[in-house]
């Protein structure tokens, strides 16, 4: 078998990968990652026949259990619970920005998934995401191939009416994001409502941080107004810039020198239907860590 060390640089992006579209969270998916590792070291290798279907059996596994833990928590969280923001800034070539910038990463199918159980989410990221075929995914989750294939096809069905139908160009993306949020710094109320849906919704995630809605904002006029309210009492999104969040456009909000809060959208037909707001400081670790590197 080939050094650990060796096959840590393999094969971390895969799990980093698995990992954060599992659980959501930078710190727990690269904890389980390091984990994964440790079990490699403590199996005798002369066993191990396979060491990709190890790694990814091991880390499946750790996610699955982790999420069953973590969904008490998140039932009694205060407010909406948002994925961590994962900025990405490698350059293509990078083997964690090719893996990372694959679909199904952003924050909005990332909440999506948070309605599904965790051999759902296991079976969906492992088909979907990492086009494993239904044999080496009932290995991993500890299914037949017949119920692999009933669960995948239960979620698609579950999630088909919110996913998008295609690929977004994130070129295009960009730019309504950009005419979004210079509507927003200027308090152009007429642009804004017509760059939003009719029923789009605003997510707010303080976590009992930070103040924050405490219920999705719905509708396209309250979401305008608490728009407009918001850009007039901060100066967090002139003094923002842009970034790819999550494989999508996204703004880093800074007040005060500090990162105050992560903006992403999701669009549709070329209107916002979704905002999420990130401002739990504890979601922001990276991303500051990050700005501060």
């Amino acid at each position: 078998m080939a050094d650990v060390a060796q096959l840590y640089t393999t094969y971390k992006p895969l799990l980093f990968s698995l990992a954060y579209r599992m659980v959501g969270t930078i710190t727990d998916a690269e904890d389980m990652v390091q984990d994964t590792f440790l079990s490699l070291e403590r199996t005798r290798t002369d066993e191990i026949h396979n060491i990709k279907a190890f790694l990814c059996r091991t880390l499946t596994n750790k996610c699955i259990d982790f999420l069953r833990r973590a969904r008490k928590q998140r039932e009694v969280y205060v407010g909406p619970w948002l994925p961590e923001p994962l900025v990405l800034t490698s350059e293509e070539g990078d083997p964690v920005h090719e893996v990372m910038t694959h679909d199904r990463l952003s924050i909005a199918c990332l909440m999506l998934m948070e309605s599904l159980s965790p051999t759902e989410r296991a079976v969906f990221v492992l088909r979907e995401v990492l086009a494993c075929d239904y044999r080496e995914i009932a290995e991993l989750v500890g299914k037949t191939e017949a119920n692999c294939r009933k669960i995948f096809s239960r979620v698609r069905q579950k999630l088909s009416h919110r996913l998008p139908d295609e690929p977004i160009d994130y070129a295009q993306h960009k730019q309504l994001v950009e005419r979004f949020l210079a509507a927003m710094r200027d308090g152009d109320a007429d642009t804004l409502l017509a760059l939003l849906a009719e029923e789009v919704t605003l997510y707010s995630d303080g976590g009992g941080k930070v103040r924050a809605a405490i219920f999705p904002i719905c509708t396209r006029e309250r979401v305008l107004a608490f728009l407009l309210g918001v850009a007039k009492k901060t100066s967090a999104f002139r003094a923002g810039r842009m970034a790819n969040v999550n494989g999508m456009p996204g703004l880093l909000c800074v007040r005060d020198n500090r990162l105050f809060a992560v903006m992403s959208c999701s669009v549709r037909c070329g209107r916002v239907e979704a905002i999420y707001l990130i401002l739990n400081p504890e979601k922001l670790r990276h991303v500051s860590a990050m700005e501060t590197t």
